[in-house]
């Protein structure tokens, strides 16, 4: 009896200590499973720290705008070298097409109405306007006399800007037009083609690369790669991070550097972005007067308002002011800035 008691008692204590055994173990596998489960989402839960409508709302609030929701109104810009003669804003009329001018644009007009699509007519497709986002036509209007000259458009997709140099320069002079995507490459062609451009040369190529062309060039529009904004695509706020925005600023610099370099010493250089981050406007530009050689020029523009010259605490340099920002309202998001060169360059 005795031993079997011993027996008895022993395999309880040998169970009770698998059972220890076995509940340790869960709980280390449960310790690995919560440690990997952390790493995986750890980069989530900072993504969305740094982004999300509230995250920009807040960055928007310190830069002294309230977010707000926009209803943007389209706009077309007459291409006047094609134009000129042809009574376009009455034959427009006449097919229902009402026609507002945009006060702070040179050609640009606000479409009021439309019975037909302003993308349909046959005015359209001869070249005797384009539809173009009315802040999206002011950085080529701050370049001065573009007639003769020799121009770089350094991200010329989709061709709206790239038309409207050609049509302040009357196609004189010449436009080299770059961009790294074949896709959007054909449809700077077919816009240049349909608006009668002859004074441009499209070239596949990254406009990091430009200094490989061994040009000089008197105007340079670096209308750059950026984070663009939530007015004009409504899953914005869901698709972008910090983390894009710095990337999108980054790669902005190469540009600006690479571009510079090709500038002519008495040339002008405009930058725009569609962002609204800093990080791509004001920051770059305080970047490129203290890094490239360059300095910010006034921009004589009647809309918007002067660039920040204090973002998140950091000082800015006091030229940054010159530039130019348009929150949106009536337009979508845009900045501006127009540069030129400190001291001439010896190459």
């Amino acid at each position: 009896m005795h031993s079997v008691f011993c027996s008895a008692v022993c395999k309880t204590r040998i169970w009770d200590r698998c059972r220890l055994s076995v509940t340790a173990l869960c709980r280390f596998l449960l310790l690995i499973v919560w440690f990997v489960v952390e790493k995986l989402l750890s980069p989530h839960r900072q993504g969305l720290a740094v982004s999300g409508r509230e995250f920009f709302q807040d960055r928007y609030r310190q830069l002294g705008w309230e977010l707000k929701e926009v209803n943007l109104r389209q706009a077309i810009r007459i291409n006047n070298t094609n134009a000129r003669g042809k009574n376009l804003v009455e034959r427009l009329n006449s097919l229902g097409v009402v026609l507002q001018k945009i006060p702070f644009l040179q050609s640009g007009y606000w479409v009021l109405d439309s019975k037909v699509s302003a993308g349909a007519t046959a005015e359209y497709l001869l070249g005797l306007y384009s539809i173009q986002e009315a802040a999206a036509q002011i950085p080529v209007s701050l370049f001065s006399d573009l007639r003769g000259k020799r121009v770089l458009d350094c991200a010329a997709a989709p061709g709206g800007k790239t038309v409207q140099l050609a049509d302040a320069m009357q196609n004189s002079g010449a436009i080299v037009a770059l961009d790294v995507d074949k896709r959007r490459i054909a449809a700077v062609g077919n816009h240049l083609e349909r608006c009668s451009i002859t004074n441009t040369v499209v070239y596949l190529l990254d406009a990091r690369q430009v200094p490989s062309l061994n040009l000089r060039f008197d105007r340079i529009l670096v209308d750059a790669p950026c984070s663009g904004n939530f007015a004009g695509d409504r899953d914005w706020f869901k698709n972008r991070t910090l983390k894009d925005i710095q990337c999108n600023a980054a790669l902005q610099k190469d540009i600006l550097t690479k571009a510079s370099e090709c500038l002519s010493n008495h040339g002008e250089l405009v930058y725009s972005t569609c962002s609204l981050e800093p990080e791509e406007n004001e920051l770059n530009m305080d970047w490129a007067i203290k890094n490239l050689n360059l300095q910010i020029q006034e921009t004589h523009s009647s809309y918007g308002q002067n660039g920040l010259t204090e973002v998140f605490g950091k000082k800015l340099d006091s030229s940054v002011a010159k530039c130019l920002r348009m929150w949106p309202n009536e337009t979508q998001g845009f900045f501006a800035a127009k540069l030129k060169r400190s001291q001439p360059h010896d190459r």
